[in-house]
């Protein structure tokens, strides 16, 4: 059984800025966990920036089709993003359809006049999204101080291809939905990860934004767990992550822990 794990505010010594981190790093049978030996990802919201993408994108889009009075891109895209949260528990599809899919049912909601090309348009935006700033120098010292780093995706091998290349950091594997024939939050997505890493549930921090998808499934599993709370949003009321970060700089930070 785990040590439990309470939370406190430290200050960066990378960045200066306050984030949240562990009291004590915790056990697991006996063996350290932390610093971690590998450290896998949520891509989008986490390493690139989705909500600013999304919620651009979104808001151009209902402009462009003369929605009279449209919301906020922040609200566009959290209602698009309640309409994929329903798709991706159903039956699997390919995520570029979900894209669509999800674009066509909130068009419908909001009287646009859609055509074929603007999914495909989204699909090309998606690709293009671009890494948060401290993504690649944390991602490299945390590379630099022994972590394997690897991406678990809800998406395709192609979309994720191209956002490789943004991220301009080497990665030791990337798993995507498109792998596993399921989306997140099933805990398949998870099991092949692990299966592909070779460590132990608790050797392994799974590190990511959307809270739903992410953070449950690989607790259940016996992953250590890490929020970007990019947003301070609060805390959902059953949620024990075993840290909650605003950025990256925690990984960063993480990696450097000795071993207690």
């Amino acid at each position: 059984m785990a040590a439990t794990v309470s939370a406190r505010i430290w200050s960066s010594t990378l960045t200066g800025t306050s984030i949240l981190a562990p009291v004590s790093c915790g056990r697991t049978a006996g063996v350290s966990v932390f610093p971690p030996r590998v450290a896998t990802f949520d891509c989008y919201g986490t390493l690139v920036d989705w909500d600013g993408g999304l919620g651009t994108f979104l808001h151009a889009l209902a402009l462009r089709l003369g929605d009279p009075e449209p919301p906020p891109g922040r609200v566009l895209r959290e209602r698009w993003e309640a309409i994929q949260f329903e798709l991706v528990q159903g039956p699997y599809r390919p995520y570029k359809a979900v894209l669509v899919e999800a674009l066509r049912a909130l068009a419908a909601e909001r009287g646009w006049a859609l055509d074929d090309g603007e999914g495909e348009a989204l699909v090309r935006a998606m690709r293009s999204w671009q890494p948060f700033p401290d993504t690649r120098p944390a991602l490299e010292r945390a590379r630099a101080a022994g972590v394997r780093l690897v991406i678990v995706s809800n998406t395709d091998r192609d979309i994720i291809s191209h956002t490789l290349r943004q991220l301009e950091v080497p990665f030791d594997d990337v798993v995507t939905a498109e792998d596993c024939g399921v989306y997140k939050p099933s805990e398949i997505v998870f099991r092949r990860a692990l299966e592909r890493v070779g460590e132990p549930p608790e050797h392994v921090l799974h590190v990511a934004f959307g809270f739903k998808y992410d953070i449950p499934p690989a607790q259940r599993l016996g992953m250590r767990t890490a929020w970007v709370n990019r947003g301070a949003e609060a805390r959902p009321a059953d949620a024990n992550p075993d840290f909650e970060w605003r950025d990256l700089w925690g990984l960063a930070e993480l990696a450097r822990t000795p071993d207690p």
